[in-house]
């Protein structure tokens, strides 16, 4: 479903890919762990054209990202979850998860906003997915943050995409909200097929949700396996990378004490 090799991507002298190989398989859910700065964000803008890479390959569901020149058809089967809701506070629930439906009707259709009636059922179906089918008609201003992250959910899987990329979808919530965002982001993937590629800073909650682990430092993978192949040398080798010299003038430190020894593991 994602395939990419050797991908690299440099903002002036910042390398921030430095040769990326990553495979994701249909339905599967790979969470990818990094400190900030190590690459996660600039990876996902590249699968989806919101950045350009420099060089590799990259391929999503048989498609050629790096030559495909229709980036709208692209983006239809590769859906966004942000960090932040990103949705319309006075629209209500139903509206905003018609907003995924966007790509898929006429320019005078999305003007006017405009959905045929098989679009407002898989709205509603899509919210039922994510247990606020009571919410629909409710304005999204008057909802807590994971209900409107789970909007957010809602409208993704309304785009009906091959591929949800989701950046950092639970950095805002508390513990038990984010378990409750994340599970219900696994059980839409695994029950429609689709690929998901998050990213985390959470090593337990990578863990628990992940089918499979990606480990990014200084822009390059330093792990990627099962989730119960995760070591505490792994954990070290993602966090306690040095910020390299190269890009930024200056080395950092490293750490006195191991993370892993930190948290426990």
């Amino acid at each position: 479903m994602i395939r990419t090799r050797q991908l690299t991507k440099r903002y002036g002298s910042n390398a921030v890919l430095r040769g990326v190989d990553l495979d994701a398989a249909a339905g599967e859910f790979v969470v990818v762990l990094g400190q900030s700065g190590a690459g996660k964000s600039t990876l996902l803008r590249c699968m989806n054209r919101l950045a350009t890479a420099d060089s590799g390959e990259l391929q999503i569901d048989g498609i050629d990202a790096m030559q495909y020149g229709d980036t709208r058809a692209l983006r239809r089967k590769v859906a966004m979850i942000f960090q932040h809701h990103h949705v319309v506070p006075r629209l209500t629930a139903l509206k905003n998860v018609l907003t995924g439906r966007l790509g898929s009707v006429s320019v005078l259709g999305s003007c006017l906003h405009l959905f045929r009636r098989q679009d407002i059922a898989l709205a509603h179906d899509c919210l039922a997915r994510v247990g606020l089918a009571h919410k629909a008609h409710e304005r999204t201003d008057a909802l807590s943050g994971g209900q409107m992250q789970r909007v957010g959910i809602a409208r993704a899987l309304a785009q009906r995409p091959r591929v949800i990329l989701a950046d950092e979808p639970v950095a805002s919530l508390d513990p038990h909200t984010a378990r409750t965002v994340l599970q219900y982001l696994r059980e839409a993937s695994r029950a429609l097929g689709i690929t998901v590629v998050c990213n985390l800073h959470q090593v337990d909650y990578a863990r628990e949700f992940g089918d499979r682990i990606v480990g990014l430092a200084q822009g390059r993978v330093v792990f990627d396996g099962r989730p119960d192949a995760l070591t505490a040398a792994d954990i070290d080798r993602i966090y306690l990378q040095p910020v390299d010299s190269a890009s930024t003038g200056r080395a950092q430190p490293a750490a006195p004490v191991a993370l892993s020894t930190a948290l426990g593991v």
